[in-house]
């Protein structure tokens, strides 16, 4: 499906580049973290069992809050976790789904999932873990009212209660005041939120729904990470030094900071690594004085457990003995440890450190176990071959007891012993059960409201992420001791380039189903075709297709049947679709009926290389749009940027779209455009734009139309953008149906070819625009002004010059939004100002 999408590997050789974008870094319980390498699953080293040794004996805990995916300090992060030891984890009220994509052209939930695995590949670097709310990014937000209203803010204080109940931290820090003064309302909510939830999450009167899985919890304290504090306000506060040097590590935490924040790779914030003394700072916000350490006086050994002092003393010596040249030395008191920790009440300490004593014990016998199908997929039904391989790579006996399926329930009784360095392998063939989940992000199962992503199952709220689609449980004995370990099933091949390659198997549907386009225009009542895609993920798959929708858009057949007798096997088939004579829009179902079932999702693959590959199963919709527009001009250069969809809308205009490379940027024809259109942030992401940037103007000069969308004041390859000064600024309108004034209604960009009126801004998508203009030359032109609630009006929107014989625009209206989601007035407009060039400047 188009956002994202690749081939399946193992299809075709195509698939080299899927096997590129996966990035598998842990393999269930193998790995105590999991370490910033695309695709590779190994075993931690010698300094990381030393390390997870210490941190065996660090009962304390710090939860960071932040509205945003790279909102956290990865600093904080890696000191708390790799420094102090302490179990700390990151809470992020949202997934990002509003924010941009420096990456691709990824939008909405795509670029939520996306930064969502930015998150997870960050905290697989700084050692934390991670968690979320249900909120939507539904954008930028000027207040905390706002954001409140919008998500509903008893929902999103219940989920932060419930992570805070769950994970039960000693400290909580924010990122953000609750003042105001970090200026978006979703950054100010986190801070009010987490002052809120840090007394909620204590009463058993509030959201008392929780108490029957969780119990009420109180944290000691409440910092604020203050960025802006006084020199009086950083004497007072509590200071440490992520500059510090970790020699087990080999890094600072500040440089280890840098490979984590550099995976929030869509928002383009790859950072360097800080080297030498820097201090962070943490302001009390709530609790008790802590003098100046972070957990002062809270007691953070095995002592806040009942009856584990010894278990201390003995794990210190666990430590004190471990020899890293033959880390399975320790096993036998690593395994006595285990079983004094089976004794203890099962309080949420004794089973975090069990879990963490699990992989040590694993680790430091080099024990690989890895689950592997011969198919990187399966539907409801299929049956999947695994094998499942073990090998000990120590002396100790450990032997293999069970191995099971748990959601399957399939189990497998062995009696085995796992000699050194010996791979034992247990072939299994599993069916999956029908209506098995399918490998969906749990939180778009369901469609969700206005702000707020609808998730049923209270004990997935917070989670990062789907549990694996398939698990395997292993019982191994040792020593005398059961040992349980539950590892993901992956498929794995070899990449010619890449070498040994992994990816999570997935479910998938039996048939999904794709359409060509996730909008088409109609600027007249002529027919146009509309290809349909239908994909089998199960062999002898045969049925009908159809498209449903409103019956004033005429579709010729109503059905179409289609048979694939491979797994993977794919058809393709043409409508005709009619529009009314009246303007207006539809949205269209493409449904494949086989055996009384109808599948009615497509397949959208996201691949990158920072992060682990995934897939979406959303609807597979279109919207029709029957539009009321005249254009002018025949042929679009179009300067890609970070990626977006305006290209492909502008090709529905019946424009003729050549997507530019720097070669004809430089050396090409650039007159035979009626118009050039720079994409989103393309003069941040394109450097040979500094070098062409005079011959584009030329262009202009010699009578070409120049269309700039909004780019980012940060980072701009040349300040030099139109023909005269301008200046790039912060100012944006983030309510889309925010009111518009026509500042000049006899303007050309108004009335030629279109008639703009005030309907053209009717049902635009999550904000007017960003990165407005702020300061222009006189001989730029304003067109529409706008503005949020309380806020005076800003034309910076659309700015407009003439130059020679041309025409400059920059407008930081979103139209990488607006074209994508089929907004009407948006195409008007825009065929406005790819017209302009062809107007006298009266």
């Amino acid at each position: 499906m188009r956002r994202g999408k690749s081939s399946d590997a193992g299809e075709s050789n195509r698939e080299r580049r899927v096997a590129r974008c996966s990035c598998i870094v842990l393999l269930g319980a193998l790995a105590l973290s999991a370490p910033a390498e695309a695709q590779r699953i190994r075993m931690p080293d010698a300094a990381e069992i030393q390390l997870g040794l210490e941190k065996l004996n660090v009962l304390g805990s710090v939860l960071y809050i932040g509205a945003h995916p790279d909102d956290e300090n990865t600093a904080a992060l890696a000191y708390f976790s790799k420094g102090m030891k302490a179990r700390t984890a990151y809470l992020s009220l949202t997934r990002g789904d509003g924010g941009q994509n420096l990456i691709g052209s990824e939008r909405g939930a795509e670029i939520g999932i996306i930064r969502t695995q930015e998150l997870v590949a960050a905290r697989g670097v700084d050692g934390a873990e991670q968690y979320f709310t249900r909120a939507v990014d539904f954008g930028y937000s000027k207040s905390p009212e706002e954001s409140l209203a919008l998500w509903g803010k008893e929902a999103v204080l219940a989920d932060v209660v419930w992570v805070i109940r769950s994970f039960r931290p000693d400290v909580i820090v924010t990122r953000f005041p609750g003042d105001g003064s970090s200026g978006h309302g979703h950054h100010t909510s986190s801070a009010l939120l987490a002052r809120e939830a840090f007394h909620a999450a204590a009463d058993p009167q509030r959201f008392p729904e929780q108490l029957d899985r969780v119990e009420p919890w109180q944290a000691k304290r409440l910092f604020w990470n203050g960025w802006q504090l006084s020199d009086q306000e950083r004497a007072e506060a509590v200071s440490v030094d992520v500059g510090e040097y970790e020699p087990l590590l080999g890094s600072s935490y500040s440089e280890i900071a840098a490979t984590s924040r550099s995976m929030h790779k869509s928002q383009g914030f790859g950072a360097a690594g800080r080297r030498g003394t820097r201090y962070e700072y943490f302001k009390l916000v709530e609790g008790s004085s802590t003098g100046k350490e972070l957990l002062a006086g809270i007691d953070t050994s095995w002592s806040r457990v009942p009856g584990g002092s010894g278990l201390g003393v003995n794990l210190d010596e666990i430590t004190e003995r471990f020899d890293p040249r033959d880390p399975a030395r320790s096993l036998p008191q690593l395994l006595e440890a285990y079983s004094e920790m089976k004794g203890l009440e099962p309080t949420g300490w004794v089973e975090v450190k069990q879990k963490e004593l699990l992989r040590l014990i694993q680790v430091c016998a080099g024990l690989w176990i890895e689950a592997i199908s011969t198919d990187f997929a399966a539907a409801p039904g299929d049956v999947v071959a695994i094998n499942t391989t073990m090998v000990n790579r120590s002396d100790f006996p450990f032997r293999l007891q069970s191995i099971s399926f748990p959601d399957l329930e399939t189990s497998s009784v062995q009696d085995v012993v796992l000699e050194n360095n010996t791979p034992h392998t247990i072939e299994s063939s599993i069916q999956i059960p029908p209506g098995f989940p399918t490998s969906q992000p749990y939180w778009l199962r369901h469609s969700p409201g206005q702000a707020l992503f609808s998730v049923s199952d209270q004990s997935l709220i917070g989670a990062a992420e789907n549990a694996p689609s398939l698990q395997v449980k292993i019982i191994l004995d040792g020593q005398g001791e059961e040992l349980e370990y539950l590892v993901p099933v992956y498929y794995r091949w070899t990449d010619r380039v890449d070498g040994e390659s992994y990816r999570l198997f997935e479910i998938r549907p039996k048939v999904t189903v794709e359409i060509e386009d996730g909008v088409r225009v109609f600027s007249d009542t002529n027919p146009q075709e509309l290809r349909v895609r239908v994909k089998a993920h199960s062999s002898g798959v045969e049925g009908t297709l159809r498209l449903s929708g409103d019956s004033n858009w005429r579709v010729v057949p109503k059905s179409i049947p289609f048979s694939l007798s491979e797994k993977y096997g794919e058809a393709e088939v043409s409508f005709e679709v009619t529009p009314p004579d009246a303007a207006g829009d539809a949205v269209f179902l493409a449904t494949a009926d086989v055996g009384g079932t109808s599948f009615s999702r497509a397949l959208v693959t996201i691949d990158h290389p920072h992060i682990k590959r995934q897939v979406y199963f959303p609807d597979s919709t279109i919207k029709l749009v029957k539009l009321d527009v005249k254009r002018l001009g025949d042929t679009i250069g179009y300067i890609m940027g970070s990626g977006d969809e305006v290209a492909e809308g502008l090709r529905h205009l019946g424009y003729d779209v050549v997507v530019l490379t720097d070669e004809e940027l430089e050396s090409g024809d650039l007159g035979r455009f009626d118009a050039i259109v720079a994409g989103i942030r393309a003069y941040n992401t394109r450097e040979r734009l500094a070098v062409v940037q005079p011959r584009l103007l030329q262009y202009v000069k010699d009578g070409g139309t120049l269309i700039v969308q909004y780019n980012v004041f940060r980072g701009l390859v040349t300040e030099d953008i139109g023909p005269y000064p301008f200046t790039i600024g912060r100012d944006r309108v983030t309510e889309e149906n925010s009111p518009v004034t026509m500042l000049a209604s006899d303007h050309q960009l108004l009335n030629f070819p279109n008639r703009i009126t005030q309907e053209d801004f009717d049902g635009w998508v999550q904000e007017r625009g960003l990165y407005y203009a702020t300061q222009w030359d006189g001989r730029y032109e304003t067109v529409v002004a706008s503005h949020d609630a309380g806020e005076p009006d800003t034309a910076g929107g659309l700015v407009f010059a003439r130059f020679g014989e041309g025409v400059f625009i920059y407008s930081g209206f979103s139209w990488f939004r607006q074209l994508p989601a089929g907004v009407p007035g948006a195409y008007r407009l825009f065929a406005n100002m790819i017209a302009s060039g062809k107007v006298n400047g009266d």
